[in-house]
């Protein structure tokens, strides 16, 4: 007779109590995340009736995440695509 057969190894082991814990915090992030994304949309409503373009905001804040670097990268790719264009 082989114990493996009969007991399964603690690792692998639920318990209903630590299931439901990892569930509900992961639930309770999902309402943050909702939240967090309500809020963004409040701020760039408020920044829209004041007059800025919301869509270079985004594009600003997209650039404000990557290194300076890629940055750079990136601008000398599309200038070569737009000489290219005859843009």
């Amino acid at each position: 007779m082989d114990v493996t057969d009969e007991q399964a190894p603690t690792s692998y082991r639920v318990t209903a109590g630590e299931l439901r814990a990892f569930i509900e915090r992961y639930e309770r992030l999902d309402i943050e995340k909702k939240d967090i994304a309500d809020q963004q949309k409040e701020v760039m409503a408020e920044a829209k009736a004041r007059g800025y373009d919301t869509k270079v905001m985004r594009k600003i804040v997209a650039l404000r995440k990557k290194d300076p670097q890629e940055i750079s990268e990136e601008e000398a790719v599309l200038e070569l695509y737009k000489e290219a264009l005859g843009m």
